[in-house]
């Protein structure tokens, strides 16, 4: 997975009175949760364009101006509800030999046969939960949609892999094919028209056997 290194301050008091004066300076308060002891640091807001900003998925590498180094992920973000600023960012430690459980994005491929025909790829899930090793975590999960017919489901268990494990049930469905409103109107047109020409014949047929038969006199 792909990483992006976050440069910032350890913060030395934590109180609302410093929180609101790093945010009036363009900082962004953070804690980092996960080791011994929470880290209380602070950086610009701008360093969480990349993050935030983005259906990506990445790592984190916390790097404070003290040498200090920290890998990790996002965990939580809170923003401004009137300006929509970044007001808060809590981050989780990793570790290499400890999983972590994080959401990963879906990136779906191919073109299902059932559109091809007529219908309308359903994307039920844009990311799926995984839990894994910080190695194993993949930048996106692949889903190929080509064998999809109108009606089919692609479950997740389709894209069970060895390296991660979905935090989902077995009977989630990832996507699916429905059937287009254009063309059960068709289908429904098409149905009519052979009810009423089945019926016509029938019609004909009727009338044929009931007709007087011709006699000489």
């Amino acid at each position: 997975m792909k990483s992006i290194t976050i440069n910032g301050s350890q913060r030395e008091s934590v109180g609302k009175k410093a929180t609101k004066a790093l945010r009036n300076a363009g900082q962004v308060p953070c804690v980092l949760y996960g080791g011994d002891k929470p880290v209380h640091f602070s950086s610009e807001e701008l360093a969480f364009s990349k993050l935030v900003y983005t259906p990506n998925a990445h790592t984190v590498v916390i790097a404070l101006e003290n040498g200090e180094t920290y890998n990790a992920i996002l965990q939580d973000i809170q923003f401004n509800p009137v300006t929509d600023r970044i007001m808060h960012v809590d981050f989780y430690q990793l570790y290499e030999d400890k999983e972590i459980t994080m959401n990963i994005p879906l990136q779906y491929v191919g073109n299902a046969r059932g559109v091809k025909n007529g219908g309308v790829l359903g994307k039920n899930k844009r990311s799926l939960r995984i839990k894994a090793l910080p190695a194993n975590l993949p930048d996106f999960i692949e889903v190929d949609v080509t064998p999809l017919k109108i009606g089919s489901k692609l479950y997740i268990t389709t894209l069970e892999n060895d390296a991660y494990k979905f935090m989902h049930p077995e009977n989630t469905v990832v996507c699916l094919v429905r059937r287009s409103r254009a063309s059960i109107e068709e289908h429904e047109e098409e149905e009519e028209l052979a009810a009423a020409e089945a019926a016509g014949e029938e019609g004909v047929e009727g009338a044929e056997t009931n007709a007087p038969e011709a006699t000489q006199e």
